[in-house]
């Protein structure tokens, strides 16, 4: 990438998947074709995203560097810039800065079980490390994945689902708030189908993301279950704005989420002012 730590990179739009109705995941190729081959991250970095012309805003890296050759992200519309990228059509270009941030420690993770806890867009960045564990498989223990929405509709990712499933030692469990006439699945929020489920802390690291107030029981619930602090992982990516540690915007205690983050072990928050 540039050395210049503000000037991004030009790419290309090559594919945009509707997830849900307001959530897209858009794969990219960079200009620069050395640099599509070239360009390294990590599961759990972030990057820059920019609309010329519109503004710039900051998605975690939900592809796996295992896939080599491109780069994805996934866009909830709730503002100027995630608008702007939803109304763009294959073969347009955005500028992409990156990648930042620390990433997931998952070569402390080999030889654990692993549990995937994630809610809505949420599952992007656990989408990212999901996906590189299965590409290694052979590193890892058995596979949990808890993921749920709002409604079936709101799930992302779907066109994975089977994949998943089919991994060796690996089980997808799904849940929404409200289901409809074709939902078969469990019906219930995160947190409560997670005490359903009642995993084994033992040997077991947990990793989760989604909206705050999921994650705060979530959190809580890992607690009741017995896991210690230092085996729950999550990631604030929704706190960055500049990705540099400059604007001050994700800015919690001593730390940068930027800078320090955006992956954080649960016992790393404990030493921080509450944020959930």
């Amino acid at each position: 990438m540039n050395t210049n730590p503000y000037l991004p990179e030009l790419a290309t739009v090559e594919e945009i998947v509707e997830e849900t109705p307001d959530t897209k995941t858009f794969r990219a190729v960079f200009s620069d074709t050395a640099l599509r081959q070239d360009f390294s991250y990590e599961p759990g970095q972030f990057q820059e995203v920019s609309v010329f012309g519109v503004g710039e805003s900051t998605f975690c890296l939900t592809s796996t560097p295992t896939r080599p050759g491109m780069v994805e992200f996934a866009v909830k519309k709730v503002g100027q810039v995630t608008t702007a990228l939803h109304e763009m059509s294959l073969g347009e270009t955005v500028g992409i800065r990156g990648p930042f941030g620390n990433w997931f420690p998952y070569e402390r993770f080999k030889d654990h079980r692993l549990l995937f806890i994630g809610g809505g867009i949420g599952m992007a960045p656990l989408r990212s490390l999901l996906n590189f564990c299965l590409d290694n498989r052979s590193d890892y223990a058995e596979i949990d994945i808890i993921y749920g929405g709002r409604s079936p509709d709101d799930l992302c990712f779907r066109s994975e689902f089977d994949a998943w499933r089919s991994a060796p030692d690996t089980n997808l469990y799904l849940t929404v708030d409200k289901g409809d006439d074709n939902w078969k699945g469990n019906v219930g929020f995160v947190p409560a189908y997670l005490v359903d489920l009642a995993p084994t802390p033992e040997n077991t690291i947990a990793i989760t993301c989604g909206p705050p107030v999921m994650i705060k029981f979530v959190l809580q619930n890992l607690e009741k279950l017995g896991f210690a602090a230092e085996q729950i992982y999550t990631t604030l990516e929704m706190k960055m704005k500049c990705g540099i540690g400059k604007c001050g915007r994700c800015n919690i205690g001593e730390k940068f989420v930027c800078i320090d983050g955006p992956v954080f072990s649960y016992a790393e928050l404990q030493q921080l002012p509450p944020e959930f």
